[in-house]
């Protein structure tokens, strides 16, 4: 008895810091920082574009593409397919991701393909690609669009982030701001 009422109040107590004081908590430091709390919105002529922090599906050849997503890049149910690197359904679909990627960009071998943008993260929410990712596309983007490759070349530069303090993590290129930005060349 005295081990089980030991365990109970361990139970209580664990109840109540992870089920109300952790949350609020970190409720606290979203209320401290709410443009990062909520996503980052990006707002144009008072319109909601998407968020800096969650990835979108691009398909149209005229865009850059981002990371696939195994939740639809649906931010309530982030998460990946849980699929491992030799479940036959997953190098199916990631078969079928590479197909569909050198169909609409001619030229490109499947060798040269960034394995990013043919796996899903493991949040399903990426908002960045590798600047290779972005490079790989810009034939593409340029033929579609009637642009210069130099002129997209100069602006995945522009738009790419180095890591964290200067180590942290590996270069990046948000896809939503790249895409934008690639809307006002026009």
């Amino acid at each position: 008895m005295k081990e089980f009422s030991k365990a109970l109040r361990l139970t209580i107590v664990l109840i109540i810091f992870f089920g109300a004081m952790y949350p609020l908590f970190i409720w606290g430091i979203g209320r401290l920082m709410p443009e990062q709390a909520a996503g980052l919105p990006i707002v144009k002529d008072g319109k909601l574009l998407g968020y800096e922090n969650i990835g979108q599906s691009f398909t149209d050849d005229k865009y850059f593409w981002g990371r696939p997503s195994a939740v639809g890049y649906n931010a309530a149910s982030t998460g990946g397919s849980n699929q491992g690197p030799t479940n036959p359904a997953h190098l199916e679909l990631v078969k079928a991701r590479l197909d569909s990627f050198l169909v609409h960009n001619p030229g490109v071998t499947a060798a040269q393909v960034p394995s990013e943008l043919v796996t899903a993260s493991g949040g399903g929410l990426d908002p960045h690609i590798s600047p290779q990712s972005a490079e790989i596309q810009i034939a593409r983007v340029a033929t579609t669009r009637g642009i210069a490759e130099d002129k997209l070349n100069a602006l995945v530069a522009s738009h790419t982030e180095e890591p964290h303090f200067g180590f942290f993590g590996t270069s990046r290129v948000n896809v939503l701001k790249l895409n934008l930005a690639l809307d006002e060349l026009q």
